[in-house]
């Protein structure tokens, strides 16, 4: 959960929410094929469908700063560089603009390549 004071008293914004607000703004990025599993054990990677977006990204906090995890399936033929780096710029504005916590990092995890 994470709180912001201000002069007329703090704001709680649960974890799951800035999953599903980071989760929006990763799948509006090209060259994304979609959101991946956190845990994919076993080598297969799924999909998740946009309802569940919130299980392909985990939220914690830091020095009362956010660190989002993301977990993602890339398009075949782009430059995975690319994407991350435009993912990591557009999840950042999205979830510092909406709710006004400072993000200190997002970490891209590239699970899978699909055509």
């Amino acid at each position: 959960m994470s709180r912001l004071y201000n002069e007329m008293g703090s704001i709680c914004i649960s974890e799951d929410v800035l999953a599903n607000i980071a989760g929006m703004a990763t799948v509006e990025c090209y060259g994304l094929v979609g959101m991946a599993s956190r845990s994919s054990a076993d080598g297969i990677v799924e999909l998740l469908k946009k309802e569940h977006l919130s299980k392909g990204v985990k939220v914690y906090t830091e020095e009362d700063k956010l660190v989002i995890d993301l977990y993602i399936v890339v398009e075949f033929g782009t430059k995975i560089s690319t994407v991350a780096q435009n993912i990591i710029d557009k999840v950042k504005y999205s979830v510092e603009t909406m709710t006004g916590i400072e993000v200190k990092k997002v970490n891209i995890n590239v699970k899978g390549v699909r055509v």
